[in-house]
């Protein structure tokens, strides 16, 4: 039901040269992925779900809600704008959550940062303090994930908390 992986933390040219063993089971496993950093201990005190609309990140909010209904979690919602022009698509993402949270009567704190997505997910999650971080996966592999990137595995790379990456079923 889930895979559950260490991380070394390499990063830049390290990295790129070793490739990243967690990248391709998040891109090839047909279950959840929870990464966890170095050190860090794994909690369900704070969940940062980030939304971008999409089924990938619908699949990562049903599984937020469900965990935060078992563990009593704090759910914080995000939705980052990569411009300007974004903002109503990010706002539209936050209040479908917001609508959502409130019919299970489930309170959600929310943020919609500006920037690249794996920033602002990375940033709203040290300033609301997560404790975890849950992203959907678009399932890419090949040579679609080097050339569009993954947005969950610089997320996994940069966070100092542990990472779940939820597959859509």
């Amino acid at each position: 039901d889930l895979i559950v992986m260490g991380r070394h933390g390499y990063t830049g040219l390290t990295r790129l040269l070793m490739g990243s063993v967690t990248a391709r089971v998040i891109g090839h496993s047909p279950v959840n992925v929870l990464v966890v950093p170095q050190g860090v201990p794994l909690s369900f005190e704070r969940l940062l779900i980030a939304s971008d609309g999409s089924p990938f990140s619908e699949a990562a909010w049903a599984e937020a809600l469900i965990l935060a209904k078992i563990m009593g979690s704090a759910l914080i919602g995000v939705s980052v704008a990569a411009a300007n022009r974004d903002i109503p698509t990010a706002t539209g993402a936050v209040q479908n959550l917001e609508a959502a949270a409130e019919k299970q009567g489930i309170a959600l704190d929310t943020m919609i940062p500006m920037g690249r997505p794996e920033e602002g997910i990375v940033k709203a999650a040290e300033f609301k303090q997560a404790s975890l971080i849950i992203v959907g996966s678009h399932g890419r592999t090949g040579l679609k994930r080097l050339l569009m990137g993954s947005v969950a595995e610089r997320v996994i790379g940069h966070a100092k908390c542990p990472v779940l990456v939820v597959k859509k079923k």
